[in-house]
């Protein structure tokens, strides 16, 4: 038990060393709009190699981002978010990239239809993008990273779609 207080305690400082390192630009979408533009140019010959069909992907990321105006189903522990969660962040936004389990379900949220169609999904996430992009409110802590503002929302919204982009194949 001490060793995992100690462990997150130096967890912790890591985080607050890091927040000083600078954030790099977006690798894959530097911006809503070009996220925005990827997900309109989807087609039937689309597809990802990874668990999930292309729709489900679309829909996990929809429900980030609707997660991020509207809260998460379930959060990690505050000691978590405040630290570890924080700490993985601040790597992701130095690199500009993030790097998670690409078949790792929202902690909470409904599972992902397998016969939801490529064109439902995608406007879906479409949807949510609009809405996060005008949504002028407070935001929900993320599940694992917890509070962010907008702009590291938006960055964290567009690493996520860029990871999960790297499963994408066109046939």
């Amino acid at each position: 038990m001490l060793r995992r207080r100690f462990a997150l305690l130096a967890a912790a400082g890591a985080a607050s060393s890091l927040a000083g390192c600078g954030t790099a630009p977006v690798q894959g979408f530097p911006t809503l709009a070009s996220a925005q533009a990827a997900i309109a140019a989807l087609d039937a010959r689309d597809r990802t190699d990874g668990a999930w069909a292309l729709p489900q992907v679309l829909v996990h990321l929809a429900q980030s981002v609707e997660y991020s105006m509207d809260g998460y189903p379930e959060l990690k522990s505050a000691l978590f978010r405040t630290a570890v969660g924080r700490v993985a962040f601040a790597v992701f936004e130095a690199r500009g990239a993030m790097g998670h389990s690409l078949a790792e379900p929202i902690p909470g949220a409904p599972p992902l239809d397998a016969a939801v169609s490529l064109d439902t999904a995608r406007q879906r996430l479409a949807g949510a993008l609009q809405r996060f992009e005008a949504h002028a409110g407070t935001l929900a802590p993320h599940f694992a990273y917890g509070e962010l503002d907008k702009v590291r929302y938006t960055r964290a919204h567009l690493m996520h779609i860029a990871n999960h982009w790297t499963e994408r194949v066109r046939s």
